[in-house]
């Protein structure tokens, strides 16, 4: 049985797929009262399951009228796709979770398969790079760097 916090991921993301334009605006009260939950729910759902890393940007006006906009970004072409993954979102360094969020991203996109993907979070984790914090994140985000270009070349 899936928690609430899947059912409402999976929720905005049916909503987000059959918006037209790809964004969608909710209040976080409403939402909350349709699950039957608190508003903090609703808030770690969109902090934790939308972020720029899983392909998604959320904006978010405060106050009585106030929204949030979850838009998916789309992916206009491989070469800016890399541009984006490797320089923007990995950079120097990169925390596993951040990591294996940005695979997940791949995964959904169709760029990599399950088990490219189960092979790319294996290869960069901790129970491989087991060294200092700081040089297994600068490992892992050259790692996925190579990775994510070999794959986007294909």
């Amino acid at each position: 049985m899936r928690n609430i916090s899947d059912i409402i991921e999976h929720h905005l993301k049916s909503i987000i797929t059959e918006s037209p334009n790809g964004a969608i605006e909710i209040q976080r009260s409403e939402l909350a009262d349709l699950f039957q939950c608190v508003p903090s729910q609703i808030n770690y759902v969109i902090n934790t399951r939308f972020t720029v890393q899983k392909g998604y940007i959320v904006e978010s006006k405060r106050g009585g009228g106030g929204y949030i906009r979850i838009r998916k970004v789309h992916i206009v072409s491989k070469a800016r796709l890399q541009e984006l993954l490797t320089e923007e979102l990995i950079g120097e360094s990169i925390a596993q979770n951040v990591g294996n969020a940005i695979v997940e991203r791949l995964l959904e996109e169709g760029l990599v398969n399950i088990r490219e993907a189960t092979l790319m979070k294996i290869a960069t984790s901790r129970n491989v790079l087991t060294v200092d914090t700081e040089l297994r994140d600068r490992l892992r985000a050259n790692i996925l760097k190579q990775m994510i270009a070999a794959i986007l070349l294909k």
